[in-house]
């Protein structure tokens, strides 16, 4: 029998991925309506189930196992962040391998999340889900300034605001309940400011046993926490990459995960190694082209590979240890303005392309896009990579070739909004 995957949410080019390894396989798609526009190719899959964004789970499950039992699936995937909630309840009733309810709900309620490791005595780091602007005070009075003050559940940097100052405290608790689509309940999110430099963890898991594939370097904005840029492998003394190797997979496993790819941001503290967050999904921001420029392992095509079935960790584990593996660094940069208006020309992309050891530059934001201050990724207006013989030599290419843009705007028609 040919393999049949069902693909909770859009899939991004997974889908394509999964029919070109494997020909005589089928894609069948299940996503919120809202999100037809980015179904790819959607004649070439077998079907495409559109159902309304506030369906009930069940409504999900019901449709899913309609298909299941005329035309069965053999394997079931999500490679986006908000489709897995109903990925891990179809998965549980079809009896298909997949995260679990409590593996998912954990990744995407930092509040719960923090909760489970500091009771499992993974982390430590002071939290509270707060209901109100008094809560948060009392979180402030124990614990001291500075903060951070986020959404239970959100992605992109949505929300999240440093607090040095009691007075900016209503402020901060609003922009980040304003910004608080998840299910995990009301409130917000405070937390211990971790202080220190902060890495991306990327990690494959099979049957329970995971593997670290690379650790990457983190540019924040220091106020509202936008990354501004990467670069692969981290500049690490080994005993820290141990120390974080050994503190993720730590959490992985605590936290249920089984199979699949996962994206794990942390602080590395006087005191170890801090959590910030983890996802059960690939990392954003071209992070697997920055590993698989790093390491040889392509991440994405181990996760396309796992979703047929095949076993990959042994390919990740010989890749790793090959004699011949990369040994290059790789990084990517993004240019933000805090300059409000009507964006009309990007000027020096061409320049930047001629930085010596610049792979590719991006403009990400089009002609007639209303900008703004830099608030989240989406704010971001271009990108550059490149590649370097060390971490240092690669991020300042691409650091290089952003400079050389320039963004002319004109001033937005009063009344606009922007978004």
């Amino acid at each position: 029998m040919s393999e049949h995957v069902l693909i909770v949410g859009p899939g991004r080019d997974f889908p394509s991925r999964i029919r070109r390894a494997e020909p005589a396989a089928r894609t069948t798609i299940i996503c919120d309506i809202t999100y037809i526009g980015r179904v790819r190719e959607p004649g070439e899959n077998a079907r495409v189930i559109c159902l309304h964004k506030k369906a009930p789970e069940q409504e999900w499950i019901d449709l899913a196992m309609a298909v299941h039992k005329v035309d069965p699936f053999t394997h079931i995937a999500s490679f986006g962040e908000s489709d897995q909630f109903p990925y891990a309840a179809i998965a549980q009733a079809l009896g298909l391998a997949a995260h679990s309810p409590h593996t998912v709900n954990l990744a995407h309620d930092k509040a719960a999340m923090r909760a489970w490791l500091r009771d499992k005595g993974i982390d430590s780091t002071p939290s509270a889900q707060v209901e109100n602007l008094d809560e948060l005070r009392a979180f402030v009075r124990q614990h001291g300034l500075p903060c951070i003050v986020k959404p239970v559940c959100n992605a992109g940097s949505v929300g999240v605001s440093k607090v040095t100052s009691e007075s900016d405290l209503e402020h901060a608790f609003e922009w980040a309940g304003g910004n608080n689509p998840g299910p995990a309940g009301t409130g917000v999110l405070v937390e211990e400011f971790l202080d220190g430099p902060q890495f991306s963890v990327e990690a494959f898991s099979e049957y329970g046993e995971h593997e670290v594939v690379g650790v990457t370097r983190k540019y924040s904005d220091p106020v509202k926490f936008v990354e501004l840029g990467h670069v692969s492998p981290a500049d690490l003394p080994g005993e820290h990459r141990r120390d974080i190797e050994t503190y993720v997979k730590r959490i992985l496993a605590s936290i249920g995960v089984c199979n699949g790819p996962t994206h794990t941001e942390i602080v590395l503290t006087g005191r170890g190694p801090r959590l910030i967050e983890t996802h059960v999904r690939v990392g954003g921001d071209k992070i697997p082209d920055l590993t698989l420029d790093a390491t040889g392992v392509d991440i994405d095509d181990c996760t396309v590979r796992q979703a047929l079935g095949e076993q990959v960790l042994p390919k990740i584990r010989a890749a790793l240890g090959a004699p011949d593996r990369p040994t290059r660094a790789s990084s990517i940069w993004f240019a933000s303005i805090d300059t409000a208006g009507v964006l009309e020309a990007v000027i020096g992309t061409d320049k930047a392309t001629t930085v010596p050891g610049v792979t590719e530059v991006s403009v990400l934001a089009q002609p007639g896009t209303t900008i703004s201050a830099t608030a989240d990724s989406d704010s971001r207006l271009a990108s550059a990579r490149a590649l370097g013989d060390t971490p240092d030599t690669a991020l300042t290419a691409a650091r290089k070739a952003i400079s050389h843009l320039e963004f002319q705007l004109r001033a937005r028609p009063q009344g606009t909004r922007t978004v």
